[in-house]
């Protein structure tokens, strides 16, 4: 485990040193292209060409080309795919002003996409500013979703109204995401804030994201991911998974999770398996977390249906093992403050919980773990969980 944090330490320092404020020498202003930027004119064209100028510029030394979205101004666009790979090394986003999607099926020029804004292939990608993009609850799947962008860099915007995922991550390497506000309503479904799918060495932190569905969800094919210092709330946690749906493969490892709060939400730390997969979810840690009037604190459930009542007890599962929950302090709204639901056949492996301070919201109220299934070690943990064996050797 020392190995895996000292990984993900160096990674970050990297990351931060990759940051910071870029200026350009070679600038592209949507405006300049034919961008009108009243919020009901269809702007599209005028991106499309600013991107083409953009990707197929050749910057000199260590410029990097640049794409001026100004401020004051709210863009109007249509599904649209920003592809590379680029002409430079590295491009720039720029986002000042507002983006907003059509407000309704009947506005959109294309058939139904999975997604509205998409960066494919475009490596070394820096999208910044203090812009918004607004989904306006059209009915696409995410707003934004970048695909192979290995070495990305988002920060700053602000992201609303999106009616399902607000940003996806897949299949991309070295990415850093940071200082993000990620707004939806608390009863919006499937409004999950960030997705990481297929991609490894992530970083995501200093961010405040409230949803209705999942703050962070990290699918399979997700290694060496790292979440620190993200406010959630509302929403559904932090969660690895689901995983193993319809009998499939999935494999998740070396997740850490420090440093966050969760306020409102419906759960915290989350491992989620569906019945029937197989493949493994392992090395997860989640350290340093407050919870406010939270209904689920720790929750590792291999019984996810997504809500089915006929979920298959005996049959196999993702296996879940070396799982740390520790230094977990706050409340809890229902008196099940940990559950531990793991698979009959296969169990969960060498599960830790220590230094675990959870009450109820209610003072005169008390609360408990639930387990089944669950192997490993707990000490200095309130509730108790009477599953987990204490350990002989002390907690550090």
């Amino acid at each position: 485990m020392q190995d895996i944090l000292t990984s993900f330490f160096i990674f970050c320092i990297a990351s931060s040193q990759l940051l910071g404020i870029v200026y350009s020498k070679t600038t592209f202003d949507v405006v300049k292209f034919g961008a009108v930027g009243d919020g009901q004119t269809d702007d599209t064209e005028a991106f499309v060409k600013a991107w083409t100028a953009l990707c197929g510029a050749a910057a000199a030394g260590d410029d990097v080309p640049a794409l001026i979205i100004p401020g004051r101004k709210t863009f109007l666009l249509q599904p649209l795919e920003f592809e590379g790979p680029c002409k430079s090394k590295s491009v720039h986003v720029q986002v000042l002003g507002n983006l907003v999607a059509p407000k309704t099926p009947d506005a959109w020029k294309v058939c139904p996409p999975h997604s509205w804004l998409v960066f494919r292939k475009v490596g070394n990608l820096i999208i910044d500013g203090s812009g918004k993009i607004d989904g306006q609850g059209s009915t696409w799947w995410e707003a934004l979703h970048f695909l192979r962008c290995d070495h990305l860099r988002l920060s700053g915007l602000t992201h609303i109204n999106s009616p399902r995922s607000h940003i996806g991550i897949s299949t991309s390497n070295d990415v850093d995401i940071s200082h993000l506000t990620i707004i939806a309503p608390d009863e919006s479904p499937n409004t999950d804030g960030i997705n990481v799918t297929n991609s490894t060495y992530v970083n995501i932190h200093d961010s405040k994201i409230g949803t209705g569905d999942d703050c962070i969800a990290i699918s399979s094919g997700s290694s060496n991911v790292r979440i620190a210092k993200i406010a959630c709330g509302p929403g559904h946690g932090i969660s690895v998974g689901s995983l193993g749906a319809d009998g499939a493969y999935a494999a998740v490892e070396n997740i850490y999770v420090r440093d966050c709060s969760f306020n409102g939400t419906q759960n915290a730390a989350r491992i989620k398996t569906w019945p029937g997969g197989s493949g493994y979810a392992r090395n997860i840690t989640f350290e340093n977390i407050t919870l406010t009037a939270t209904k689920n604190p720790i929750i590792i459930d291999q019984q996810y249906c997504n809500g089915a009542h006929n979920c298959p007890k005996k049959s196999k599962a993702v296996l879940v093992s070396n799982v740390r929950f520790t230094g977990f302090r706050g409340t809890c709204v229902n008196e099940e403050a940990i559950k531990l639901d793991c698979n009959q056949i296969w169990g969960c492996q060498n599960i830790e919980l220590v230094k675990i301070n959870i009450t109820s919201t209610v003072p005169s109220k008390k609360v408990y773990a639930s387990c089944n299934n669950a192997k490993g070690n707990s000490g200095s943990t309130v509730p108790t969980v009477s599953c987990l064996k204490y350990p002989t050797r002390p907690f550090i």
